[in-house]
């Protein structure tokens, strides 16, 4: 059976959750690979919406084993009441039905703290754009060997011995801000209290991924975020702390790279970013608004209005290829309808020269202007549409025209948040 990795194409707030909502239907299990609760997932099952933040999207299915694995940094107190929430509306989540990698790294009180000090004092120009709720410190600590992991919780001493090798480095820090000491005591009290809700979850996450992969199970990968965000390859450093391209979901559940089949993109039919950072194609004007307006366009986690644009087919193809994309799920196409005319960014010009994807250096990307090809709109809708036969002719086009730039297939294409408004042209499970 092929196994499918989810990940966005663009800057996150691609509609990822609805799509891994509807390939999970045929999945068996949904496997969380990175990223933490600042990204957030919305879903609408029958009329009912569901907004996630730190647990998988297959959750919210059934008979479907969900998967926190190791690559995700995360905050016990935060999923406990997520988990209450959901129950709440009425999805069953137990120790059968959710797993959590034992050697996923937590993010403790402290971490939002620093991240949202380093913020404040951050001057004008230099600012992330973060969150707050200490996802980079966490990374920082994992990459640092001074985590306190999911299996430490089970310990008294090896978990008093994690968060004093963590203090040693976070108080004196925390002078330097001018923020007041962490208390040690309360600290691991706390942790105590949550731990007897976290361990029941806890499990050899790579363990049992790679016995269901022996046993012929379908498992999904569903990442956060967007590639554009990723440390490496995203327009650093405004980006995330964590790895969000297609090779992550390898390591960030504890499976070979030959674990993965197909690789699906999720791209939406214009652009859209949260936060700071360089936006070629940005729209500043009234068809930045009517996009924002059209679209909803507010994070879950953070409802921040999202800055909105034309579609970059130069960011796609090369997002395309740094994950490996072996098919694209373009989603908001009804979100168009009603233009006259639509832009496509196919280039860059860069100091006189054009060039086909966007340079790696700051202060060249600032540099770059985007080069655009019109296309014909359309004033039909093509909201709730099924089958090609319900779209456009102009429609179809743009489809196409996207494809051709982004040197990619269109797998699927969404017409609207109801998981059933897809039309699938390729189905990533296929053998």
């Amino acid at each position: 059976m092929a196994n499918v990795v989810v990940v966005g194409a663009q800057w996150g707030d691609e509609g990822k959750g609805k799509i891994v909502d509807w390939l999970s239907e045929r999945a068996d299990v949904v496997a969380r690979f990175q990223g933490g609760h600042n990204a957030g997932h919305t879903l609408v099952v029958d009329g009912k919406v569901y907004k996630l933040h730190a647990l998988p999207s297959g959750v919210v299915r059934g008979g479907k084993l969900s998967v926190i694995g190791n690559g995700v940094v995360l905050d016990p107190w935060h999923l406990v009441k997520e988990i209450e929430t959901i129950r709440g509306q009425g999805v069953e989540i137990t120790p059968e039905t959710l797993m959590i990698a034992e050697n996923t790294p937590l993010i403790l009180p402290f971490h939002g703290e620093l991240d949202r000090a380093r913020e404040e004092i951050a001057s004008a120009g230099t600012k992330i754009g973060t969150t707050g709720r200490g996802i980079g410190p966490a990374y920082e600590d994992k990459v640092g060997r001074r985590s306190v992991r999911v299996a430490d919780l089970a310990d008294a001493a090896t978990l008093e011995a994690r968060v004093d090798r963590a203090l040693q480095h976070h108080n004196p820090l925390r002078k330097g801000l001018g923020i007041e000491e962490i208390d040690r005591d309360a600290l691991i009290a706390q942790l105590r209290e949550v731990a007897e809700l976290i361990l029941p979850y806890a499990a050899p996450v790579w363990k049992v991924l790679n016995e269901k992969r022996k046993a012929g199970k379908r498992i999904l990968f569903e990442g956060a975020q967007g590639a554009l965000l990723d440390i490496d390859f995203g327009t650093y450093p405004f980006v995330t702390s964590s790895n969000v391209i297609a090779g992550q979901a390898a390591t960030g559940v504890g499976m070979g790279p030959g674990a993965i089949d197909y690789v699906l993109g999720i791209v939406k039919a214009y652009t859209t970013r949260v936060g700071e950072g360089p936006f070629p194609t940005e729209l500043l004007d009234a068809d930045g608004e009517r996009l924002g307006t059209r679209g909803h366009e507010f994070g879950t986690t953070t409802g921040r209005k999202r800055r909105c644009g034309w579609f970059d087919a130069a960011l796609v193809r090369q997002t395309c290829a740094t994950s490996g994309v072996n098919g694209i799920s373009l989603t908001k196409l009804d979100v168009l309808d009603g233009f006259d005319t639509l832009k496509i960014c196919v280039a860059y010009e860069l100091d006189g020269e054009r060039i086909d994807y966007l340079p790696t250096a700051a202060d060249q990307q600032a540099r770059c202007t985007p080069i655009y090809e019109e296309i014909e709109g359309w004033s039909e809708s093509t909201e709730g549409a099924r089958s090609w036969a319900d779209l456009p002719a102009a429609a179809i086009k743009y489809v196409r025209r996207i494809e051709e730039l982004i040197e990619c297939p269109v797998a699927l294409l969404s017409t609207s948040p109801e998981r059933d408004d897809t039309i699938l042209v390729t189905d990533p499970f296929a053998d």
